[in-house]
């Protein structure tokens, strides 16, 4: 029985794929060095032991919570929250320790105005050795009934700054300068401390420590730990809202400490602009990988969950509209280069979109955190990595000889099944498929002829040994004669 082709297959692009198992493993390595290197992990460690007694013989007893990061609005809510706890609680007071870089101006706004009004006495304590109330924490402190910071800690440079990372110029930086120092001022003024210097630190970005700031009258003392800020507190005398005056009774009283919720802790991760940045890359990536080998699911699936994530973070953080839509079109770019034979051009073009649009991305005239530039260096060079490996994958299969279709039939030798002869169609075996051949040589059954053309269903072939002056072997010659 004949087994013939309905029809050769005609020439196609060269493809390649991407195999599950290697979509899966980057997926996950990707995921898991986020987690790692990131901390995104909602996990946090164990509270410290408090000095804490059974309810029943408390007298009193003193909240403290820790802020140990960027100012944002989970970490506004986590402070209102403490208040509104310790007061109806009955706590003396709140001990807020503070360690932080600095963060949004908005969500420190919310926090001073929390604290401003709270009815309770609020003590803000910079620690441990080597921390920092930076920017915006510099307002938080301010606000406090009582500051304080611990050996070997800073506190200043506020000044706000351009989308550049640089200082604000012209009418604009003016606005924005003069209202911070006025909402700074009047912070300072309402706490009795030093105004000139905190004016200071947002107009010249001025930083001191923690000896300094008591001298200047920054900060109300210096304390070792938190049983020395606690002792040294003590009898001091506050004003809470409602200008009532409290005289701070803190002997004996129990720590008792306090954590943000899992929903807190998971917004405060996202406020994150590096982590926000990191799970945006994974689903890119992600989807990247979806969308060149269809039906892999879980680089879809990991991707899409990343970018959605990536997208609360964005309700978090002052994002730039032109470096979003300029990330928005790198990534296009690099999606069409899957579709699009262009010799990696739309990829270079992509990635070249995504890194501005990265350095563009976080609107830093609100806060002064920002996109941390070795991620970015990094994204880049990855996705320059995959696209130039896509570009050279196309560039050799393209060079390569064509293996399917009709032009994959050329060169190929077979068995001579019937005979063929000038005018007369035989046929010869190739590739398991009996295939109509014709020939201007004689060639007898059982002897090896090559595919020299392809017309439809018939193949033109010659003798094997027939050289390239078209001369053929002796046992051909009496068959022609």
């Amino acid at each position: 029985m004949k087994r013939r082709r309905n029809s050769p297959a005609k020439r196609s692009s060269p493809t390649f794929t991407i195999r599950p198992a290697v979509a899966i493993a980057i997926c996950a390595a990707f995921v898991i060095l986020i987690a790692l290197g990131r901390g995104i992990a909602l996990s946090d460690p164990p509270a410290p032991a408090s000095h804490e007694l059974p309810q029943e013989q408390q007298e009193h007893w003193i909240d403290v919570i820790d802020i140990d990061g960027s100012i944002n609005p989970a970490t506004a809510d986590f402070i209102d929250d403490s208040i509104a706890k310790a007061q109806a609680s009955g706590a003396s007071a709140l001990i807020i320790r503070l360690d932080t870089p600095g963060g949004l101006l908005t969500s420190a706004r919310t926090i001073v105005k929390s604290m401003l009004n709270a009815p309770l006495p609020l003590i803000v304590y910079v620690a441990p050795a080597g921390a920092s109330a930076a920017s915006a924490g510099t307002f938080i402190v301010a606000a406090a009934n009582i500051a304080a910071m611990a050996p070997g800690t800073t506190i200043g440079a506020a000044h706000p700054i351009d989308a550049n990372g640089g200082e604000e110029t012209g009418k604009v930086g003016e606005k924005m300068e003069n209202f911070t120092a006025a909402f700074a001022k009047s912070i300072a003024h309402q706490r009795g401390r030093n105004e000139a210097w905190i004016e200071d630190a947002v107009r010249k970005s001025s930083s001191i420590g923690e000896s300094d700031a008591l001298k200047m009258h920054v900060i109300d003392l210096v304390a070792n730990d938190l049983g020395d800020l606690i002792a040294k507190a003590n009898g001091r005398t506050v004003t809470v809202a409602g200008g009532r005056t409290i005289k701070l009774d803190l002997t004996g009283a129990a720590i008792r400490s306090a954590r943000m919720t899992l929903g807190q802790r998971v917004l405060d991760r996202l406020a994150d602009p590096n982590i926000m940045y990191l799970l945006m890359i994974a689903g890119v990536i992600g989807l990247y990988l979806e969308f060149s080998h269809p039906g892999a699911y879980l680089p879809g699936v990991a991707g899409a969950i990343c970018l959605l994530l990536a997208l609360a973070s964005f309700q978090l953080l002052p994002i730039n509209l032109a470096g979003l839509l300029l990330i928005v079109l790198g990534m296009g770019m690099l999606l069409a280069e899957l579709f699009v034979t262009n010799y990696g051009v739309l990829g270079i073009g992509g990635v070249i979109a995504f890194v501005i649009g990265s350095l563009f991305l976080i609107d830093t005239s609100e806060t002064n955190l920002s996109i941390n530039r070795g991620i970015i260096a990094g994204a880049a060079v990855g996705f320059s990595a995959i696209v130039l490996g896509i570009g050279y994958i196309v560039i050799r299969a393209r060079r390569d000889r064509v293996t399917t279709g009709g032009e994959g039939m050329i060169g190929k030798v077979g068995e001579v099944r019937a005979e063929i002869a000038p005018g007369v169609t035989g046929q010869i075996f190739v590739n398991g498929e009996i295939w109509r051949a014709v020939s201007d040589h004689a060639i007898p059954v059982g002897t090896r002829a090559r595919i020299t053309a392809v017309r439809g269903l018939e193949v033109t072939v010659q003798p094997e040994s027939v050289d390239r002056l078209g001369r053929v072997p002796p046992w051909v010659a009496p068959m022609i004669h």
